[in-house]
């Protein structure tokens, strides 16, 4: 399928052919008819894209003090290479189209096939000709209403939330500053709820074509005086700030022809460096309005598909979706007025051409065929393959940052790999990963890879919660699997797991510390040893936001999600298995826990896992104790051994083992070593995690128990 994609490091626009995008349980697979390019956010996204690495952290310093943070935590070059890979990465453009439901998802309810329908969300609803888009941003197209028309619901929903900020009474006067696409929309939102308003723009067509569109009053200049003539000389009950420009002016403005308490709601992004004086003595009161409206930003309502009770949640973004449509179906917005280009999708880098010269226009629509695929093309072939299996011949499900930055550099120092097959979650990052990185076949799907005749071994890198499932329909095919961390969230998919193992395939998970360097050292400086291990394990681990994938559903958790390397790598340094747990959370810190785990052998291990604390300390630190030494390895770059009174002290560059283990992996595919890992030990580790899981709940010891002997 043809989709617009933008590579935000080089600032590259073209329209690509990728795989289709897979149904979603909670998602529609949607048909594109219309889409809209919003020239306002679009072209703001081309020129951070086109801007210069100084020129993008300007734009974005947000982004520059997070990733200050990760280099604080993980150090510059591990930082330096996830944000090059990210800065590297295609992203998807377009937010807002109309079009035909092509299939519907198993927790869907309320649409069929054929539906037309009109969807909403950066990075969901795409310049593409197929689309996947979570329920709460579809909503159906009442009838009478075009495609066209309906494929400005987006910005329809951002306009009405806005005026939803404002309130507004009948009768009121209100000034709306910026008559683009929103500003216009805005304009016969208010009309349609009786209000008296005045449009201002700097460009005189538009503020004409406000006045057409039903706007009492609409000029491109004077705006102070003619506000106090519109308004009587009380000033404005509200005003509606839609311009985009990082100079204050406008919101500075917007305070000076307020009325005494009026209100100034900001839907644009404008400079906010505010005169105080002005807001002070008319006590006025300004909002921000958050785009479409309630439930944006929040990934349990757009892509969980957790709606909000209509008794205490009236407008979501979704309703304000469908309030939108509801008013041009009543010919009280007429988007259709607004259009000033089309072009077809495959035409669709002309569009963005034309934006670029500044030549003048507004809506300008991207349109596609009527076609409607029963089976849309989830696989693309860049490469020819061979049919025989061999176990050198490698695919990965998932391909996200560590994959593509850590799991292929490794793979690629071993002689004789090929690779097979990459799938990812959209079309365009697996285009982008076949063709930088030389993947024979592209998709969307994870069948492409594990049908696929000549793959000996699959990498999984995807979201927690598919690890099991994937992992247990590889090695069911013959395939060897590496898995990341966790191999399981819960009993019953590692159980799956472990079932389809015995099918005497290579299984492995990314528990790589018992491979690191500094930690082989380690090992080696205990032996021999006569009896147990006492072992302190501390990570400052540091906070990650709660709306987070890895706190949601599919990441099960940092407990479920991380901890198991560090029980893994106590695991390793004694030899044995963990037997029983105990553990308990800080008050209001699920993430801060302090776990003591009793091993076989009689050793014993703590972790102190924090989320509290500081970055600017290392992350990881390990001290062993057996009779007469002591073994202290700081973040896996200082390692010190103590023996007879005697301290001797190793440093080294950080290696955590991730390309030991990879070599490890493929070497036992080959046939020429044991797992890298036993099986027993990846199912007591994981286990462990889950038996800490109801430690912390009960406050209880919790035995681990086993389904292999």
């Amino acid at each position: 399928m043809k989709q617009v994609e933008q590579n935000y490091r080089s600032g590259e626009l073209k329209v690509v052919d990728t795989p289709a995008p897979r149904l979603n349980d909670g998602a529609l697979l949607v048909a594109t008819r219309v889409s809209l390019i919003s020239s306002g956010n679009e072209k703001q996204l081309m020129d951070i894209a086109k801007a210069s690495l100084a020129g993008k952290a300007m734009a974005r310093p947000d982004l520059v003090r997070r990733v200050i943070r990760n280099v604080q935590r993980d150090g510059l070059r591990p930082t330096m290479e996830k944000v090059i890979a990210k800065l590297d990465t295609p992203i998807p453009l377009g937010y807002s189209l109309a079009g035909e439901v092509l299939a519907v998802g198993r927790r869907v309810g309320g649409f069929a096939v054929g539906d037309r329908i009109a969807c909403a969300g950066s990075g969901l609803a795409n310049h593409a000709e197929i689309n996947s888009v979570p329920k709460n941003l579809t909503v159906r197209i009442p009838d009478g209403v075009s495609d066209e028309d309906a494929s400005f619901v987006t910005l329809g929903a951002i306009a009405l939330q806005g005026v939803r900020q404002v309130a507004p009474t009948l009768g009121e006067k209100i000034v709306v500053m910026g008559l683009g696409l929103i500003g216009l929309l805005t304009v016969q939102l208010l009309k349609a709820n009786g209000c008296r308003v005045l449009g201002f723009d700097p460009n005189a067509e538009r503020a004409k074509l406000a006045k057409e569109l039903g706007a009492d009053v609409a000029v491109c200049e004077g705006l102070a005086a003619v506000a106090s003539g519109f308004t009587e000389g009380q000033g404005a009950d509200a005003v509606i700030v839609v311009a985009s420009t990082q100079s204050s002016e406008p919101v500075n403005v917007a305070a000076e022809i307020s009325r005494l308490k009026g209100r100034i709601v900001i839907v644009g992004l404008v400079g906010m460096n505010l005169d105080r004086e002005a807001f002070y003595k008319r006590e006025l009161d300004l909002k921000l309005s958050m785009s479409y409206g309630p439930g944006r930003h929040d990934p349990s309502y757009e892509i969980a598909g957790h709606d909000y009770p209509l008794p205490y949640v009236r407008w979501t973004e979704q309703r304000n979706m469908a309030a939108f449509l509801s008013l041009v179906a009543d010919g009280k917005v007429t988007p259709a007025r607004l259009v000033t280009h089309r072009f077809a999708i495959g035409d669709a880098e002309e569009a963005y051409r034309l934006m670029e010269r500044g030549e003048p226009h507004l809506a300008m629509l991207l349109t596609y065929a009527n076609a409607s695929p029963e089976h849309p093309e989830r696989r693309i072939a860049l490469a020819p393959q061979q049919d025989e299996i061999d176990p050198s011949t490698v695919a990965f499900i998932g391909f996200g940052n560590y994959a593509k930055g850590v799991l292929l550099p490794a793979l690629r120092k071993i002689a004789g790999v090929k690779l097979a097959t990459v799938v990812t979650s959209t079309g365009l990052s697996a285009r982008h990963a076949g063709e930088k990185f030389g993947f024979a076949t592209i998709a969307t799907e994870s069948e492409a890879a594990i049908e696929n005749s000549s793959v000996g071994a699959v990498f999984i890198a995807t979201r927690h919660d598919t690890h099991a499932p994937l992992a247990a329909a590889a090695l069911n095919a013959g395939k060897h699997v590496f898995c990341e961390k966790p191999l399981a969230l819960d009993d019953s998919g590692l159980d799956e797991v472990l079932a389809a193992a015995a099918s005497r395939k290579v299984l492995t998970v990314g528990f790589n510390r018992r491979f690191a360097p500094s930690l082989v050292s380690a090992k080696a400086a205990l032996e021999p040893r006569p009896g147990p291990l006492v072992m302190i394990y501390r990570v400052n681990a540091g906070a990650i936001p709660a709306d987070s994938w890895v706190q949601r559903d599919e990441g099960g958790g940092r407990i479920v999600g991380e901890i198991c390397h560090f029980v893994d790598a106590l695991t390793w340094l004694c030899g044995s298995l963990p037997i029983e747990v105990a553990a308990v959370a800080a008050r209001g810190h699920d993430d801060a826990v302090s776990i003591l785990v009793k091993f076989v052998d009689g050793s014993t291990g703590a972790i102190v896992y924090s989320s509290l604390g500081d970055a600017a300390v290392a992350k990881e630190y390990i001290e062993i104790f057996a009779a007469g030494i002591i073994v202290q390895l700081d973040d896996f770059c200082s390692l010190a051994v103590t023996r007879d009174g005697r301290r001797k002290t190793q440093k080294s560059a950080q290696d955590k083992g991730q390309t030991a283990l990879v070599a490890a992996f493929m070497d036992a595919a080959k046939g020429g070593q044991e797992p890298p890992i036993p099986l027993i030990e990846l199912e007591a580790v994981t286990r462990a995690t889950f038996a800490i899981e109801e430690a912390i709940r009960t406050g209880a010891v919790v035995e681990i128990k086993m389904l292999r002997n």
